[in-house]
Formats: C-alpha cells, sequence, structure tokens
C-alpha cells in the first residue's frame, strides 16, 4: 500500500524539490553541499528537529531542506505507517554515520505526544495529511516547540484562533510551508509591486492546478495490515471503512472528510504571494461568490475539483480566483508562459505575473529585471533548494523575523475555504475578519467549523 502511496507524484507540486531530494539522497554529493555551510558547532548550538508525518512530502522535505544543513540536527521521526518511519530513520542515521557527524540516533515513534516529550527537541516539522496540520501544529506549541507546518492549514476556523493563541502563549515560533516566498523573482516582484512600479493595485488574478490526473476509486472495505494505524490516521477526522486507497496522497486532498481539496492545498500557495505582497488591502472584509465542479459521485473523492470564483474587498480590490482548467482558456491567453498556477497584479501603470517558476511584466524594464535571475535550460527559474529549511533554522535561532507568519497563512487560507463555502452553498457569502465568521449567515458558517471525534478534539 505504502509503494502505491509513494508513486502518487503530481509533478506541478512536487518537481521542485526533485534536483534537491537527489542530492540529498545521494551521500556522495552532500558533503559538498554541507562544506558550503557554517561550521559545525556544538550539538548545543544546533537545531535539534523531529519530523512528523514523513511519507512522501515529509521525506522530500526533511532530504532536501533540513538532512543538508550543518545548522541542524534530525533525531527523531513519527508516523503511522511503521515502514515510513522506520525507513526514514534509517536514512537519516545511515547519512550520519557515513558523514562522520556526531548526531544522536533517529527514534522512531507511533505516538507523537511521545515524541513531544522528549526534552532535547527545539522543533518539529509537520507534513501529516491535512485534516492533522493544525491539530499536531497545537499540540506541538503547547510542548514549547516551534513549528514548521505544512500547508494548507486546516478545516476549522476556530482551531486556528487556538492555535494562534498556544503560539502567543508558550513563545513559539511559526513557519508556513509555502516556499515559493524564498524564491529570488518572487522578492523582485514583492519589492517592485511594493514600491509603486506597476501604480496602485486594482485586480489581481489567482489560478492554481484544481486536481491530479487520477480516477476517484471506489473503497472496498479490507481490513487493516498490521503495521498501520488507522485509527491515528484518522484522528479527528469521521471513522470511514478502511481500503488502501483512502489513505493515499490523492485521497487526502481530494476527499472532503480530510481537505477541501486543491482550493487549499494548491491555492495556498498563489494566494499567499497575494497576502504577502498585498496584506495591507486584504485583511478586510469582502465578499466572495462563484461557480465550481464536484468529482464525479460513486468514488472517494468528492471535493471541488474546478472553480471560478470572484472576491471583492471593501477597498474596493477585486480578485479573481480559478482554477487552471479555467485560467488555461481565459486569464493566460495574454501570458508568454502558460504555467499552471500564479498570481498577477494588476496595477493602474501595468502588470506584473508571478508564478513558481516563471515571471513576466507588461512594462519590459521590469520584465527584463524580473528574468535576470538565475535560469534552467528549459527556460524555468532555478528553484530554491534547501532554503526553505535553513530559513526556518534561522527563524527559530533568532537571526531572521518569521518569513510565513501564522496570521497571514490564516488570511489565505481563508480565502480558499470561503470559495469552498459559496459553491457548497451556491450563494455569494461575506467573510467578516473581525468577528471572525461568515457574516450574517450561520448555516453557511457551520461549514467552516469542524466537529473533531474523541479523543482528538481540543
Amino acid at each position: 500500500m505504502m509503494k502505491k502511496d509513494e508513486k502518487i507524484r503530481e509533478l506541478s507540486r512536487r518537481s521542485f524539490l526533485g534536483q534537491t531530494t537527489t542530492l540529498a539522497a545521494g551521500t556522495a554529493l552532500l558533503p559538498t553541499v554541507l562544506t558550503s555551510c557554517s561550521g559545525w558547532k556544538g550539538a548545543n548550538d544546533r537545531v535539534v528537529i523531529g519530523h512528523i508525518g514523513v511519507g512522501s512530502r515529509g521525506t522530500d522535505e526533511l532530504m532536501g531542506y533540513f538532512l543538508p544543513l550543518r545548522e541542524a540536527l534530525n533525531i527523531a521521526v513519527c508516523d503511522t505507517f511503521k515502514d515510513r518511519r522506520e525507513n526514514t530513520a534509517k536514512r537519516i542515521n545511515d547519512f550520519y554515520k557515513e558523514n562522520k557527524f556526531t548526531a544522536d540516533e533517529c527514534k522512531t515513534y507511533l505516538e507523537m505526544d511521545e515524541l513531544l516529550a522528549r526534552k532535547d527537541l527545539d522543533a518539529v516539522h509537520i507534513t501529516t495529511p491535512d485534516h492533522w496540520h493544525v491539530l499536531a501544529a497545537i499540540k506541538v506549541a503547547r510542548a514549547g516547540k516551534h513549528i514548521m507546518l505544512a500547508k494548507p492549514l486546516g478545516l476549522s476556523y476556530p482551531l486556528n484562533l487556538v492555535l494562534a493563541k498556544e503560539l502567543k502563549a508558550h513563545n513559539v515560533k511559526f513557519h508556513y510551508g509555502t516556499q515559493q516566498r524564498t524564491l529570488d523573482h518572487m522578492k523582485i516582484g514583492y519589492d517592485m509591486i511594493r514600491e509603486g512600479l506597476i501604480g496602485e493595485i486594482e485586480r489581481v488574478d489567482v489560478w492554481a492546478p484544481g486536481r491530479n490526473d487520477v480516477h476517484s476509486p471506489v473503497c472496498n472495505e479490507v481490513p487493516v495490515p498490521p503495521d498501520f494505524d488507522f485509527e491515528r490516521w484518522t484522528g479527528p477526522a469521521q471513522m470511514r471503512p478502511y481500503c488502501p486507497d483512502r489513505v493515499t496522497n490523492n485521497s487526502s486532498w481530494f476527499n472532503y472528510d480530510y481537505s477541501i481539496g486543491f482550493l487549499g492545498g494548491w491555492g495556498a500557495h498563489p494566494l499567499d504571494i497575494m497576502v504577502w505582497i498585498l496584506k495591507d488591502k486584504v485583511t478586510g472584509s469582502y465578499s466572495c461568490e462563484g461557480t465550481g465542479q464536484f468529482w464525479p459521485a460513486g468514488g472517494l473523492y468528492n471535493n471541488i475539483l474546478s472553480w471560478d470564483l470572484n472576491l471583492i474587498y471593501q477597498n474596493g480590490l477585486k480578485v479573481h480566483f480559478i482554477s487552471q482548467d479555467i485560467a488555461s482558456n481565459t486569464i493566460l491567453n495574454d501570458k508568454t508562459v502558460k504555467e499552471s498556477n500564479g498570481t498577477t497584479f494588476f496595477g493602474t501603470k501595468g502588470w506584473i505575473s508571478l508564478s513558481r517558476s516563471s515571471c513576466q511584466s507588461s512594462i519590459p524594464e521590469l520584465d527584463q529585471k524580473l528574468n535576470s535571475v538565475p535560469k534552467q535550460a528549459n527556460g524555468r527559474v532555478m528553484g530554491e533548494n534547501n532554503t526553505m529549511g535553513r530559513r526556518f533554522v534561522n527563524v527559530v535561532r533568532g537571526k531572521e523575523p518569521e518569513l510565513c507568519p501564522l496570521d497571514e497563512a490564516i488570511i489565505s487560507d481563508t480565502i480558499s475555504h470561503m470559495g469552498d463555502i459559496a459553491i457548497r452553498t451556491g450563494r455569494k457569502v461575506n467573510w467578516d475578519p473581525i468577528k471572525g465568521e461568515v457574516a450574517g449567515d450561520a448555516e453557511a458558517m457551520k461549514l467552516y467549523v469542524r466537529e473533531m471525534r474523541a479523543p482528538y478534539n481540543i
């Protein structure tokens, strides 16, 4: 079952990690990476990290973001799949041994509370299925350990507020997994827009993939394998019949028990870029309305896979948030590079469009500067290597402020949820950020307050 899960790789979602994962996996190359970092210090000067969730994504990030860093030690892994946690721990231990690094043996854990009880951990990296994200982060915050959390956030708005409260109460630093902020061309675009080089921003186009190229399977119940804890994997979600297809990446992304689909899972990236650059314009109230399509009935997948949403902020800013299939036939018509995800900012003087591996502007001199960054042979912007992990370690060590803070994550995640709610209710909904609710619509707000199954509730 795990082998099937590990093979499910949505290229547009994961390929940016390919070159770093290959580098991290090949220990013959790793000393070259490591010698480029600052020199080794005593173990107490390094950030000691535990990892919760070491499936394909969690392992990619561990091997690409953290293992090459001299400033970090990875000594604990937790997962509900026995072979995942044991194989990952072995890779870590073999790496440290082969490269003659002094490090405690990496231990494995089924129960995250046991991992969090360790006094020697400074930080925890969370890459569980989506429905565990915020609950796991709350547990980590209460244990007083700093957090790097995979996106999207969660399924229940009140839990986001609990997490914010716990971060403050325990002086915990937070690092959201929106790694596009570390890309050079994103920072250049950020500066241009913030400096007013395209004028006053009037509207924004945001688009992202709505689905993977897979079919929705039928779940035929079978016994749970002895080396997998389905009860813990399900956690706060409703208990359902077990079948191997239920616990794959695709099911955790496209089944409503565990997520709201790529509205949040992929939308988190381009929406985050909008929030990062226009935070002062997108913190107020707004309306959201639009249409969408769901996966065909009868299979495991039942989330929204295509959407066309319009948001209007109280300050007049207009946002068009759509899925890739719709963007391909509309807003991408005037783009030289038609990437599957991106954020286009329209100002009174022109526009700038920022995607994961491309960037464009209608103003020639800005376009030239944006595209001065290093490119691959295919013309795509170079990836960010292990920058995201190093930035997290710098945040933990107090060398820089939080790059991807929780308050901004909540803003972008809520936009995804408002889109989901608008489509599911079939009506315009209005978000009140002061009250933290769908204004005047208690029925709609119920879709943003999920009941958590005991004993996994707060």
